[in-house]
């Protein structure tokens, strides 16, 4: 009898992963709170690489694996092909290699549904960030000068003063003193 292994993911630091395998007896448990945009997190590779024949890898979810259909089936597949089953908690699916073909057709639509919530969520934050830019709001960090700071630096710097010491009283770093001086540097920035 193979390891039960667990994978558990959520995409932010203040998500809580209590939930996820809640009551499952398991193994070993690899746990991260990273976006599952792609395949190139630390812990699931690590689980990947930990998985030998015979084991089974315990998800809550499809969308926890994987937020892209390619990357969902390929890693299904590498573990199956491996010996590895993997069962889905919340959709009920397991996964052994010698699935049939309703069970891959699942597999498919459970995974483009998860890619395709992933596009409106990402459509969601494009069209958010664009009516704010129309209200005038800002977005990202708050520009790091005043007008009138920006002005006195500009006017210290054309009577040459040291560069490292102005940084420091104005409380920026030397990049953002060396694009003030060529002129790359806008209030936005």
């Amino acid at each position: 009898m193979g390891h039960q292994v667990g994978y558990i993911r959520v995409s932010s630091i203040d998500q809580n992963t209590d939930r996820q395998l809640s009551g499952i007896e398991l193994n070993k448990t690899f746990s991260e709170k990273i976006s599952g945009k792609d395949i190139n997190r630390p812990q699931l590779q690590e689980c990947l690489e930990y998985l030998r024949e015979g084991d089974t890898l315990h998800v809550h979810s499809i969308d926890r694996l994987a937020r892209n259909l390619a990357d969902l089936q390929g890693i299904v597949a590498d573990l199956t092909g491996r010996g590895i089953s993997v069962k889905f908690h919340k959709e009920n699916l397991i996964f052994t290699g010698d699935d049939n073909a309703i069970q891959k057709l699942q597999l498919q639509m459970m995974g483009a549904f998860s890619e395709f919530e992933r596009s409106l969520i990402r459509e969601r934050q494009r069209e958010g960030i664009a009516a704010a830019k129309a209200q005038g709001k800002q977005i990202g960090a708050a520009p790091k000068l005043s007008q009138e700071t920006l002005a006195i630096i500009k006017q210290r710097l054309s009577v040459h003063v040291n560069k490292k010491e102005l940084a420091a009283e104005f409380g920026i770093s030397r990049t953002t003193l060396y694009k003030i001086i060529d002129g790359e540097y806008s209030l936005g920035s």
